[in-house]
């Protein structure tokens, strides 16, 4: 009976054509035969040098029969199979976007195995460059850095759990540039500012609540959309923050769970917000603190809030700031009025301390 080799050992044979051939086993088969690396050499010691490299690359590996696979198949059942009920739907709708529009027409026909880092890299800067389908006015047909960070790092997810489940050795997204952070700088309203915009927002019966809570307490825009009445505390004046609204793919809303574990969390209003929301419970038409004006059942979008959040900023003649704004408004006065950064970023739900 023949001796079984043991994973990456290596054979070397000169070829018929005059090339050296190598190969190391780096698995096996369901059926208990081998799976091989090959690597090719003009010369028998240009072979042995990088047959060394394989041996010290496979060392240990025990790949399974599924490693043929290419990566877009494998991003395909990642998504299907590991992910699809550990991320919101948001997220998973924007992961397959990204796997249909910028990694498969570049690298989803390769083998799973064979991918470098060097093929990785150069998706990356192609993406970068050209990966904008419609031509952007400003940038062209230039992917934002933001995005291409976000590429890479589902990639370097995917491929983190295919090395544990044996289907390579090592993660080729190690070793790869990508774009440095690059976010859009803060604005935040000064307290002239602040002033203006409350005196805008006290003439709107709509919005005056929401967005005065907004301004009182920092919340995330899906968190304070997604708020019910069980989360108040009228009594005491704490509110629990324990969802968020979320955009369904094909429209509408659905809630679920905050951005962080920490996002969980029970806040104490400031008196006037507290009695402001007491208020606004005596006329409550549904479970929803903020309510669809046209859909009283029904939770205010956070679309909507945004482009409201836009008129009403208009109206004042304030800069057009993002609604998250609004939140770095809130810490910011926070802070100035005393309020320490581990008090304030327990309100906020940050994971870490901020100041």
């Amino acid at each position: 009976m023949a001796k079984r080799r043991p994973n990456g050992d290596g054979l070397v044979r000169k070829r018929d054509d005059g090339r050296w051939e190598g190969r190391i086993v780096v698995g096996r088969k369901n059926n208990g035969n081998p799976i091989y690396r090959y690597v090719f050499g003009k010369t028998q010691k240009e072979l042995l040098e990088k047959l060394h490299g394989y041996i010290e690359t496979y060392r240990g590996a025990e790949l399974t029969e599924e490693s043929k696979m290419t990566l877009g198949e494998w991003l395909d059942r990642w998504l299907n199979e590991y992910m699809i009920f550990t991320i919101r739907e948001s997220t998973l709708s924007c992961y397959r976007t990204m796997i249909e529009k910028y990694i498969k027409p570049h690298l989803g026909d390769k083998p799973l195995a064979f991918i470098t880092t060097a093929e990785i890299q150069r998706m990356y800067n192609k993406v970068k460059k050209q990966g904008r389908v419609r031509e952007h006015p400003r940038f062209g047909h230039q992917l934002s850095d933001s995005m291409v960070r976000k590429i890479h790092m589902m990639l370097h997810q995917a491929l983190d759990a295919a090395v544990r489940e044996r289907l390579i050795v090592k993660n080729p997204t190690d070793g790869t540039t990508i774009p440095k952070n690059n976010y859009a700088p803060k604005q935040i309203l000064n307290d002239i500012q602040l002033d203006r915009f409350m005196e805008v927002i006290q003439q709107d019966n709509l919005w005056h609540a929401f967005f005065y809570t907004e301004l009182t307490t920092g919340l995330r825009r899906g968190e304070i959309c997604g708020l019910k009445w069980q989360d108040f505390d009228e009594s005491n004046g704490r509110l629990k923050v324990s969802r968020t609204l979320h955009k369904k793919q094909g429209g509408g809303y659905t809630s679920g769970e905050t951005k962080t574990d920490t996002g969980t969390r029970t806040i104490i209003l400031p008196p006037s917000t507290a009695e402001l929301l007491r208020e606004r419970k005596i006329n409550a038409v549904g479970e929803w603190i903020f309510y669809n004006p046209v859909k009283p059942e029904e939770p205010v979008s956070p679309d909507s809030a945004y482009n409201r959040l836009k008129v009403l900023l208009k109206k004042a003649d304030l800069p057009s700031i993002r609604f998250h704004d609004l939140r770095h408004t809130f810490s910011t006065h926070a802070l100035a009025s005393g309020v320490d950064a581990k008090t304030l970023s327990g309100i906020l739900g940050h994971t870490v301390i901020r100041q």
